[in-house]
């Protein structure tokens, strides 16, 4: 079997069968509830990895700014000083 991912760490996903990590093994891990894994099945042994997420470029994030959602004035304010 090859690499698989996932969210909802804990969580049922497709009516798949699903276990929990104790707190402990969790932090040393470290996963955090929601973050993406890799499950690897390999002889019967089963390695779970987490997969970090990328940062995105400054292209990346200018794309998704949208001028009517996070466009306008914040500081509704008048100006002080000159």
């Amino acid at each position: 079997m090859g690499w698989k991912t996932g969210t909802g760490w804990g969580g049922v996903m497709n009516n798949s069968l699903h276990g929990r990590l104790s707190d402990n093994v969790a932090k040393a891990a470290p996963l955090c509830p929601d973050q993406m894994v890799r499950v690897l099945v390999e002889d019967g042994l089963v390695t779970i990895t987490p997969v970090n997420v990328m940062e995105l470029t400054l292209e990346q994030r200018l794309s998704l700014f949208d001028p009517a959602k996070h466009g306008g004035e914040v500081m509704t304010a008048e100006l002080l000083g000159t």
